[in-house]
């Protein structure tokens, strides 16, 4: 219990650390992604304005489990989808804090498939 704290801070502070150096604009936002045990989240969001521009997650896709590689590949093509029908093709991508393999690694190279740019 105690070095799933640790780990979950270590992190939070990666992240912020990121996020110091990364903004989203209105025409090129940041692709955020939470990963849970059991789902995995993304939402494109304009940092100037501090909204949610599109979203998706395993949840809204009705997958049948979320925590898994191919779940993250549904997730990353619709994004995708949402984000062209929004007329976004560019965004910067935020990991949050997460390691750049597995699942999502997996759900960037769907949403770069998919013809988001980043």
């Amino acid at each position: 219990m105690i070095s799933q704290l640790l780990r979950n801070n270590n992190r939070q502070r990666i992240h912020a650390r990121i996020r110091r150096k990364m903004q989203g604009t209105a025409e090129r936002p940041r692709l955020n992604v939470y990963r849970s045990l059991n789902q995995i989240y993304t939402q494109l969001i304009d940092d100037q304005s501090g909204t949610t521009l599109v979203a998706a997650s395993s949840v809204t896709a009705k997958l049948k489990t979320g925590g898994n590689v191919a779940a993250a590949r549904e997730v990353g093509k619709l994004i995708a989808e949402k984000a062209r029908e929004k007329g976004i093709k560019k965004v910067v991508f935020d990991r949050g804090g997460y390691l750049y393999h597995g699942r999502i690694k997996a759900l960037a190279d769907a949403a770069r498939e998919a013809g988001l740019d980043f």
